[in-house]
């Protein structure tokens, strides 16, 4: 098993991929978030989005206009939680970025099979696997360029893209999200 590292340790794929990164979500709610400074402003109703100052939305937008991609499946309950809505909230400024965001009911996410950890995968060939603890917070990441591990992160991007929904459809569906 690779050893854990500091998440800051692999932010330089986001800049070095070639053509896609993509990332499934599964947890609940993620402490980063409850710490981040758009957390108060969610909590008492008020919108947010794209922000061009935001390294995050900065880099997507610059990766994006080279042709590559960045996409994600957020698994969501029903109801969704706290931590869920706000990722539905905050998500729009990041498909205004340049994303694609799909939502997945997490009974259906267990129907087909997907992984129950949290993974960023990076051209089909590396593969970040996040760990968090019960209270969301991240503890490092492994990196894992082994082939066995590659194919089922592959299959599970496959299967959650096919079953998952654009984020408008989704929120339409989930109105009091934002």
């Amino acid at each position: 098993m690779p050893d854990l590292i500091a998440f800051d340790e692999i932010t330089h794929l986001f800049e070095d991929f070639e053509h896609t990164a993509w990332r499934l979500e599964t947890q609940r709610g993620y402490a980063s978030d409850r710490t981040g400074p758009n957390w108060g402003r969610f909590q008492r109703g008020e919108r947010f989005g794209f922000n061009p100052e935001s390294p995050w939305h900065a880099n997507v937008r610059a990766q994006t206009r080279q042709g590559k991609r960045f996409e994600r499946v957020r698994l969501v309950d029903d109801p969704p939680t706290e931590g869920q809505r706000f990722l539905m909230a905050s998500g729009l400024g990041n498909v205004a970025a340049g994303e694609d965001i799909r939502n997945l009911y997490r009974a259906e996410a267990r129907r087909v099979g997907l992984p129950d950890f949290d993974f960023w995968l990076f051209d089909a060939r590396t593969v970040v696997k996040f760990v968090i603890d019960k209270q969301g917070v991240t503890l490092g990441v492994q990196v894992h360029e082994d082939p066995a591990t590659v194919v089922v992160a592959c299959q599970a991007r496959d299967a959650a893209w096919h079953h998952a929904i654009a984020t408008a459809e989704f929120q339409a569906q989930v109105p009091s999200t934002v």
